[in-house]
């Protein structure tokens, strides 16, 4: 039965499908499913057919392509087919079908609405790129294994999620036809209901004011700033201790990891050396650092103490303080400590006793830097702070600026002050941190002109309004706390406006007291509630977050090109090195001093090379020159004029003992010390032919000046060289022959001497003989011949007396002055003598000249003592006593000298050279010239050349 109903109905789809009716088309139900279609086909479920003709209109739409909704023509049905129940049939079908669609649009739409909520929430949350240390190294390889690429590359894209989307406008028509096929309590009743309840909330929802919503979205932004900061603060003290922790293992070699810290030490390694650096040629330092200007006691020092999270600063009441610029060096490190660039001793700063000495020397190094006469000082201080959750960053402190000189305070503190402040300004590079007084009014500020002037665009500025609690209580408008954050009442453009809040004014607190007060103070500030501040633009925390961004993209931007700078400076001074001194070798100052240091100290030691002969030879020689004028006239001559040998001899061991106890062994060790300095003259200055450099010159002279000057002889040489004087000054005993004739050629010698410069002076006095005379045509002054004539009278009386004494009398005084009156020559009697002193002296050495003479053979009544013999030779005696003295004085110095003395001086040399290789100054002072500046800025330039590309490599493998 059902297989004839079956095939009845193929015979009339049959007949339909041959049926044009004039008009060919396919039939709604060709697009349906093959399921559909094999209600009607059970024998045929993909065979094509077309319906009968219904007196219907068919509206045909598809939700994937849009066509335009449009009627079918009337269908005519030629057989007696029961069209009512299968065109219900159809347009249940069609209704579920439908519903496909239906679900495949949520589903879409569903997930792009996930996907925009997702990243809306994604947009609000905090950003923690530095914390990402904190997941473990294998998530961040985890690329290396998983190809990211070809997983993104798999999703479907937005524009082919948009061609997936429904008509939701047909959708709205599907659900309404829907409803009528689900039952009452239905589960898509249920939902449709919820969907209109939900409608109907939006609709009371947007009833609500404006300025309700605009309240509401305000507490709810500020509760979840403070949600975040919470959680920020949160992690941050996590964070702080994970990486002492760290810090801490790296420091005991477990485990290497190339920190952050490293980055900003190799950059303030080369700011040290770039403010050393003389830009002779036009290579200035343009590298960013974070200047901190501001009006005195303004709270610049507060403001670093709380970045640098320590109380390191010397702090006063009212009294400048920052008396020169100071270089603060932030860098990550395991222990809280601050050190100095010159110095190895590190401050532990969570000890108040190390935080006191740090204050202390700051305060102290300050004061010395400042010249006599001043007030501030050009000089920059630099200090290094290191500890856990620092931000690294160089921020230089200023000196604050001032309106008015007080007593104490030098004439041009004021001018000194804006010239330093805008020698950092200048650079087109550094960041201007100004910190601006919220308590006072800010038409009193000073700084804000300043800084204006150094940077009208605001490009590198950072504006901090500090003590904002005390404004917020003293202000009548808080408005106008937002106008100066907000930079309106001041000229002055700035990157970003920040309030702080640095204390309750008393120095005593500590940095965490001061957190939680200006913690406290902004989460209840009305600032903050109604929204005139910005959550980021308050606390000394985002201050130092935002500080350290804008310097490290500074640095990015500003680096490379300096190193370029650097680079061609480096070129112009190799080539002019090249073309002045093609043959040496560049050495800068400190090269060139160890060079000079070893040719001094070879050739202080060259003196130990010197022969004992040499030493002896220049001691006699010299001693004699110092005591031979004592002993020709205060012993040998007064000796001579006795009577006798006895009295003579008497006369001479009196003498002799007395100048042994006081004079000769001072003298005696003078003439060493003056000799051991001659020799080392010598030495350092003698020209060592193609070899001598005299660059040289100027320290050579001044080690030898210092070490003289700090060399003292041995006390105790006076004393034993005055026993060995006096035993050799008593012996008379002349041995052999040949001493005997060594002594009267010392004798002839010294009295051959002193007869010339005897003669010298009679011919001063006299003036020239007469055959100079006539052949100089030379004449005698008036003087002259009344010395001459009073010489001629004189010479007279010796004639007639020759055993005459060495003084005249006062008769024959009287008698050559009436003899010369008679004449016509009026002569004073003190004339009379001086002359008679020369005269006698001349006619008595050469007396004792031919005495010598008669002594050659005296030799063997010297044996018997003169016995039974007229020749006395006790003058002989005499000089061979001294001349054996000053042998064994000079052998005696030249032991001390050898033994004791150079030793004691190349020391000295040792100790002056090691004083001088610490004084940069004396450096710079004795060792000058173009060479050496030259190699001293081709020395400098390498070397910030060779750091800056270092630190550059560094910060390219960071990011």
């Amino acid at each position: 039965m059902w297989r004839t109903r079956s095939a009845a109905a193929c015979v009339i789809c049959r007949s339909l499908a041959n049926s044009s009716n004039g008009i060919k088309r396919k039939s709604p139900l060709q697009n349906l499913h093959l399921v559909s279609r094999s209600v009607h086909h059970p024998y045929y479920p993909s065979s094509k057919f077309q319906r009968p003709p219904l007196r219907i209109s068919v509206q045909l739409f598809s939700s994937l392509n849009r066509l335009p909704i449009r009627k079918t023509k009337l269908l005519y049905v030629k057989y007696g087919f029961q069209s009512q129940r299968n065109f219900w049939l159809a347009r249940l079908a069609s209704r579920l079908l439908k519903l496909r669609y239906l679900i495949l649009g949520s589903a879409v739409g569903g997930g792009y609405t996930a996907k925009k909520t997702y990243d809306q929430w994604k947009d609000m949350m905090p950003d923690l790129d530095e914390y990402k240390w904190i997941v473990p190294d294998f998530i961040w390889e985890l690329d290396e294994h998983i190809d990211f690429d070809k997983l993104i590359k798999a999703l479907p894209d937005a524009d082919d999620l948009a061609k997936l989307l429904p008509d939701f406008d047909k959708i709205g028509e599907s659900f309404t036809s829907l409803k009528g096929f689900f039952s009452p309590g239905s589960p898509g009743e249920t939902a449709f209901r919820a969907t209109d309840q939900g409608y109907e909330n939006d609709k009371q929802y947007k009833k609500v004011s404006d300025k309700e919503k605009i309240d509401q979205l305000q507490e709810e932004l500020l509760r979840t700033q403070l949600k975040y900061q919470r959680m920020l603060e949160r992690l941050e003290k996590e964070n702080k201790e994970l990486r002492k922790l760290v810090l801490q293992r790296d420091d005991k070699g477990i485990h290497q990891r190339k920190l952050k810290k490293s980055l900003i030490d190799m950059y303030s390694e080369v700011l040290d050396i770039l403010s050393d650096y003389d830009a002779s040629y036009n290579t200035q330092d343009h590298l960013p650092r974070v200047v901190v200007v501001g009006d005195q006691s303004a709270g610049k020092t507060s403001v670093l103490e709380m970045i640098a999270q320590a109380r390191i600063f010397p702090r006063g009441s009212g009294e400048m303080m920052t008396r020169s610029p100071v270089k603060v060096t932030l860098s990550e490190g395991p222990h809280h400590v601050a050190l100095f660039k010159d110095s190895s001793r590190e401050f532990d700063l969570s000890k108040e006793e190390d935080l006191a000495a740090l204050r202390n020397e700051i305060e102290i190094r300050m004061r010395n830097s400042v010249k006599e006469g001043c007030t501030v000082s050009t000089e920059t201080i630099s200090l290094s702070v290191k500890g856990p959750g620092l931000q690294r960053m160089v921020l230089v402190d200023l000196p604050g600026v001032i309106s008015t000189v007080t007593s104490g305070m030098a004439p041009d503190t004021k001018e000194t002050i804006f010239s330093i402040s805008k020698a950092y300004m200048q650079n087109p590079n550094a960041i201007i941190l100004c910190i601006q007084d919220g308590s006072v009014d800010a038409e009193r500020s000073i700084v804000t002109d300043l800084v204006s002037q150094m940077d009208p665009q605001g490009k590198r500025t950072i504006f901090v309004l500090t003590k904002v609690d005390l404004a917020e209580k003293n202000v009548a408008s808080p408005s106008r706390i937002q106008q100066i954050i907000e930079g309106k009442l001041f000229p002055m453009k700035a990157l970003g406006y920040f309030a702080v809040v640095t204390g309750k004014g008393n120095s005593s607190e500590s940095i965490d007291s001061i957190k939680e007060y200006e913690e406290e103070f902004f989460q209840n500030s009305k600032l903050l509630k109604t929204c005139m501040l910005k959550a980021h633009q308050v606390t000394t925390k985002n201050l130092s977050l935002a500080v350290s961004d804008c310097f490290w993209k500074m640095v990015r931007e500003s680096v490379e090109q300096q190193a370029d700078a650097f680079k061609a400076t480096r070129f112009n001074l190799e080539t002019e090195w090249k073309n002045n001194y093609p043959r040496l070798r560049e050495l800068d100052r400190n090269e060139l001093f160890e060079k000079a240091k070893n040719e001094i100290l070879d050739e202080v030691i060259s003196l130990t090379q010197v022969t004992p002969k040499h030493w002896e030879e220049i001691l006699q020689k010299t001693l004699w020159e110092r005591v031979s004028t004592h002993v020709i006239e205060n012993i040998y001559l007064p000796a001579a004029q006795t009577m006798n040998s006895g009295t003579f001899n008497t006369t001479v061991d009196i003498k002799l003992k007395q100048w042994t106890d006081k004079q000769l062994p001072n003298k005696a060790v003078e003439v060493a010390w003056e000799t051991l300095q001659e020799e080392f003259s010598r030495f350092m200055t003698e020209h060592k032919g193609k070899e001598h450099d005299d660059i040289f010159d100027k320290l050579k002279q001044a080690v030898k000046e210092e070490s003289i000057k700090r060399h003292k002889w041995n006390e105790r040489a006076e004393d034993s060289l005055r026993v060995i004087q006096h035993n050799a000054l008593e012996d008379r005993s002349i041995s052999d022959k040949q001493q005997w004739d060594a002594a009267i050629h010392f004798m002839e010698e010294t009295l051959q001497s002193r007869l010339k410069d005897t003669e010298c002076v009679i011919e001063d006095m006299v003036g020239p003989d007469w055959k100079k005379r006539w052949l100089y045509w030379v004449g005698r002054t008036k003087e002259q011949n009344i010395r001459n004539e009073t010489k001629n009278e004189l010479e007279k009386l010796i004639k007639c007396n020759e055993d005459h004494a060495a003084y005249l009398a006062n008769d024959e005084v009287t008698t050559v002055r009436k003899n010369l009156e008679a004449r016509g020559i009026t002569v004073d009697p003190c004339l009379i003598k001086d002359t008679w002193h020369q005269i006698y002296r001349r006619y008595f050495l050469r007396t004792a000249l031919s005495h010598c003479n008669l002594c050659r053979r005296g030799f063997y009544y010297y044996q018997r003592h003169f016995v039974d013999s007229e020749l006395e030779c006790n003058d002989i005696v005499l000089f061979w006593r001294i001349q054996r003295m000053l042998a064994i004085t000079a052998n005696t110095l030249r032991q001390q000298l050898t033994n004791t003395e150079v030793r004691r001086l190349e020391k000295n040399v040792k100790e002056v050279l090691e004083d001088f290789a610490e004084d940069n100054e004396k450096k710079v002072k004795l060792l000058t010239g173009k060479r050496v500046q030259l190699a001293e800025d081709l020395k400098k330039v390498r070397e910030i050349q060779e750091k800056l590309e270092a630190f550059i490599e560094a910060l390219h493998q960071e990011k």
